[in-house]
């Protein structure tokens, strides 16, 4: 089943952003030719300065979870938290089929 994974990253102000973008950059292109990759975009939020959010489409959980721990996007990763001063938020979301039933039985993932 395929899955929603959501990044979140605040950039503090135009200089920083100009040593991000081009990292961001190129972790994207890296990872539109990875296996189950599907879609990808990148949100600005209107009403929060410097708040950027990234939506991509993965076939499984698991080619993510592939791209996530791979050497390649893990050293562009640290690159990009160094340069924000924090670490980039991650998410992953499933669709739901025929209505909203709460799983509480499933642990928060660290990633």
């Amino acid at each position: 089943m395929a899955v929603e994974v959501i990044i979140r990253r605040t950039f503090k102000d135009a200089a920083q952003a100009a040593e991000l973008v081009p990292l961001i950059v190129q972790l994207r292109s890296l990872a539109t030719v990875q296996k189950g990759y599907m879609t990808g975009q990148t949100l600005r939020c209107i009403d929060c300065p410097g708040e950027y959010l990234v939506i991509s489409t993965w076939h499984t959980a698991e080619d993510w979870n592939a791209w996530f721990n791979s050497d390649t996007r893990r050293k562009l990763q640290r690159q990009i938290d160094n340069v924000l001063g924090e670490e980039t938020e991650y998410r992953i979301y499933e669709p739901l089929v025929g209505g909203i039933i709460p799983d509480f039985s499933v642990g928060a993932r660290s990633e």
